[in-house]
C-alpha cells in the first residue's frame, strides 16, 4: 500500500511534536537552584547559591562534596575509579552523578518552593 498525502502531513505533525515535546522536558536552559545528595543514611538538600563544603559517609568511607558558584561537585570519594569524581561540575537541573560503591547519589535540582531550605533530610 502507497502513502497517501495526508499520511505525510500527519507524520510531519507527529514529529513536530515530539520534537517540541522533546525540547520542553529536556531543554539544557533549565535553572537550578537545589542540590540533593542521597546516602543510605537520607536524603539532603542544599541549595547551590551558598558556598560550602559537604562530608557524607557511606559504607566504604566519607564522600566530600563542594558547592561553589552555584555548582556542584565530587571533591573526594573512597571509591576505587573516581568516576564520581571525573563527573566534574554539575550545575544545571537533571545533572547527577553517583559514587556506587559508596551508595552517594548526587543530583541538580530546579527551583524549590517558596520556603528557603538550608539543609533536609527524610
Amino acid at each position: 500500500m502507497r502513502p497517501r498525502p495526508l499520511d505525510y502531513l500527519a507524520l510531519a505533525i507527529s514529529v513536530f511534536a515530539v520534537v517540541a515535546v522533546s525540547i520542553y522536558a529536556y531543554g539544557t536552559d533549565r535553572s537550578a537552584s537545589q542540590v540533593s545528595i542521597q546516602t543510605d543514611d537520607g536524603t539532603f538538600l542544599y541549595p547551590l547559591d551558598e558556598d560550602r563544603r559537604v562530608t557524607v559517609t557511606g559504607p566504604i568511607g566519607e564522600t566530600v562534596l563542594e558547592i561553589h558558584d552555584e555548582e556542584v561537585h565530587v571533591e573526594s570519594s573512597p571509591c576505587r575509579d573516581k568516576i564520581c569524581i571525573a563527573a566534574g561540575w554539575l550545575s544545571s537541573a537533571g545533572q547527577w552523578t553517583a559514587c556506587l560503591p559508596n551508595r552517594v547519589f548526587v543530583r541538580v535540582g530546579g527551583s524549590p518552593d517558596e520556603d528557603e531550605v538550608d539543609a533536609q533530610t527524610y
